[in-house]
């Protein structure tokens, strides 16, 4: 008999400790909404560094025959650029496209590291100075004075980057 009360008698948890168990998980809960709403998670996860391509133009300048514009670029990113192709369109929505650029003026001497300029600077050609090494669409132009151009520069990881230049 005396076995059987014992099993009978038991209340489960102890009154102290139930009432430590909520200070532990009321202290948890309210640290973790603190650094939750202090941003501090972002902190304590890093995140992994990824390289990244980025370009700004520094300054371009058109040929006297207006046929070609010279970009002087620098990489803002944290990886070497090497440049495959461009594409560029005016106003009206025209655009000459060069798909391969492994010939005549061109970035070809390899890529350029982060924080320096691009050496020699790109040379970008339309009309009749790109000979056959480009293709237009619509209607061929030149470099008009007082027009916007947007040139979209594409790198070897297909990473496009489009700059509008006024001539």
């Amino acid at each position: 008999m005396r076995r059987r009360n014992l099993f009978l008698n038991k209340k489960g948890i102890d009154t102290i400790m139930a009432s430590i168990l909520m200070v532990v998980i009321v202290v948890v809960a309210s640290t973790m909404v603190f650094v939750y709403s202090t941003g501090l998670f972002g902190a304590l996860l890093v995140a992994p560094k990824t390289a990244t391509e980025n370009i700004s133009l520094e300054y371009a300048a058109f040929s006297p025959a207006n046929n070609n514009v010279t970009l002087s670029i620098r990489n803002t990113g944290s990886t070497p650029i090497t440049l495959k192709s461009y594409y560029v369109r005016d106003s009206s929505g025209n655009q000459y496209a060069r798909t391969i650029w492994s010939t005549g003026p061109s970035p070809e001497t390899g890529p350029f590291a982060p924080a320096s300029l691009a050496a020699p600077n790109p040379v970008i050609l339309i009309s009749s100075a790109c000979g056959t090494s480009c293709t237009y669409s619509g209607t061929a132009f030149t470099f008009a004075t007082g027009q916007v151009y947007t040139v979209t520069l594409v790198t070897s990881i297909n990473t496009q980057f489009s700059l509008s230049i006024i001539r």
